[in-house]
């Protein structure tokens, strides 16, 4: 499977490079998915002898997975990696102490005044400890001895000898490269690391529709992308996937999807970011290179629309059985209580369809969305949010955003008969739905036939709709401080 991967990895590459031949352009690449993780694509000057050569890169990504490099000229120059290596632990003063332990350095306490000490203990701890270990480690502290006494914590500043040879200053990727045309060009280094997530996030203004019972929304889209690699990425042309893209967390990758490069849009007219169809999922592309630094996070708008036609939907779902959550079959159908507590809200719900005749039609990446409404002083007050899925173009999205103040409501069992010899079975319920506003509002009642699979409504006090194998609705219209009663007798056999 790894191998599979690979291949595609690395024929998207190609791809890349044509692109990059057409554009000529070094800038970096990224592909930003939304698990914590992100492809990376840089660009590295060798110049190769004939033979062996060594080569190396400073500064790759603190969260890299060395399996996942792939190293190419993309002018299709031949080139043999006989050997990789990865390091990441830069020279740091903890690091430094850790040389040392065992043997004395000197310290500056204060200007002109130099004391020696013998390293006892460093206090370094390798990050590798970290991606292991839950818990802070209790001997981060270093011991140092001076004058034959232990001391908790450094005297002074460290002072330390010159660097040695293969010490670095930053995470460093290195190579044996073999080349049979040799030269200096601009190899292509791509790879997977973590330590880099995106999101998206919706601002939507509810205002009343003044030709129907309709609301309208305003909807403002964000994309945030959180940047935690260890690295700057400078001048980076950066896509956003959107899907669900499965990846192995652990030390090892099984699969990975590399993002070819599009050309950018330089106009001025055009939008901050642009979306695509990608394989199974969705690429969103920011229109423009931008800077993504090492602890930083950046927002573009990616969608903005005016005049979104929705419902706002009042559900009444009466039936309090969260309780009951560890019962099976036979025990609903024989415990009498089931169902019989009564829950009094009434959840309010927005529903719109992402169309392009409703001034939507984009697919939308999973993310928050926050609603908020006018109040009559002008001011934005916020009404709720709540949080979508994926949503390819075309759907409908319904959202719950919190339960109604005004609009209550109140269920009953009122007749419960059963005939075990016979196997069947009689309920009885009355459900009251008030409305306090000063508006006619229309309600869902949402009723569950729990009790067995095979069933029948032997009397209803108005029209019902089946929505599923077990689930009846009855859509009922309150008058403004009203009543609306609805009853109902449905019949289990088995």
């Amino acid at each position: 499977m790894k191998k599979l991967l690979l291949f595609m990895l690395l024929l998207c590459c190609a791809a890349v490079g044509q692109e990059k031949a057409a554009d000529n352009s070094n800038q970096p690449a990224l592909t930003i998915y939304n698990q914590n993780f992100f492809v990376a694509r840089e660009y590295v000057p060798l110049d190769l002898r004939p033979g062996v050569n060594h080569a190396e890169f400073a500064g790759i990504a603190s969260h890299l997975e060395p399996d996942s490099v792939i190293l190419r000229d993309p002018a299709g120059r031949s080139l043999q990696v006989l050997e990789q290596n990865y390091r990441n632990d830069p020279i740091s003063q903890e690091l430094l102490l850790s040389f040392y332990e065992g043997k004395t350095i000197e310290f500056l306490v204060q200007p002109n005044q130099v004391i020696k000490g013998k390293v006892v203990r460093s206090g370094y701890i390798p990050s590798t400890y970290y991606a292991q270990n839950y818990q802070q480690p209790s001997f981060t502290q270093p011991i140092i001895e001076v004058d034959g006494v232990l001391r908790f914590g450094l005297p002074g500043q460290p002072l330390f000898p010159a660097l040695s040879g293969d010490s670095i200053l930053k995470p460093t990727l290195s190579w044996l490269v073999r080349a049979n045309d040799p030269g200096k060009f601009d190899a292509e280094i791509s790879y997977v690391a973590s330590g880099m997530s995106w999101q998206a996030d919706y601002n939507l203004v509810v205002s009343d529709n003044p030709k129907g019972k309709t609301d309208l929304l305003d909807m403002v889209g964000w994309i945030t992308m959180r940047n935690q690699s260890g690295k700057t990425f400078e001048n980076a042309s950066i896509k956003l996937m959107a899907g669900d893209v499965n990846k192995i967390q652990g030390d090892t990758v099984a699969n990975r999807v590399y993002a070819a490069k599009a050309a950018m849009d330089e106009s001025a007219a055009a939008p901050a970011v642009r979306e695509k169809s990608f394989d199974e999922f969705h690429l969103y592309s920011l229109a423009r290179p931008t800077t993504l630094h090492d602890q930083e996070t950046k927002q573009v708008e990616f969608v903005r629309s005016t005049g979104i036609h929705a419902q706002r939907l009042y559900v009444y779902d009466g039936a309090k059985v969260a309780q009951y959550g560890y019962y099976n079959v036979e025990q609903i159908r024989q415990d009498q209580s089931y169902g019989t507590q009564s829950n009094p809200k009434v959840w309010v719900m927005e529903e719109f369809k992402n169309a392009e005749g409703n001034h939507l039609g984009n697919a939308l990446p999973k993310g928050k969305l926050r609603f908020y409404r006018r109040d009559t002083d002008g001011h934005l007050e916020f009404v709720g949010e709540n949080v979508i899925d994926h949503t390819p173009k075309d759907e409908t999205i319904r959202i719950f955003t919190g339960n109604s103040f005004d609009v209550v409501g109140e269920r009953r069992r009122t007749n419960y008969r059963v005939d075990t010899a016979h196997n069947w079975m009689d309920e009885s319920f009355e459900i009251r739905v008030r409305n306090h506003k000063k508006e006619v509002v229309t309600v869902r009642v949402v009723e569950h036939l729990y009790r067995w699979t095979n069933w029948k409504l032997s009397e209803q006090s108005q029209e019902s709709r089946k929505t599923d194998a077990q689930t009846v609705e009855f859509p009922v219209t309150v008058a403004p401080d009203g009543e609306t009663v609805v009853t109902y007798t449905v019949h289990y056999s088995w």
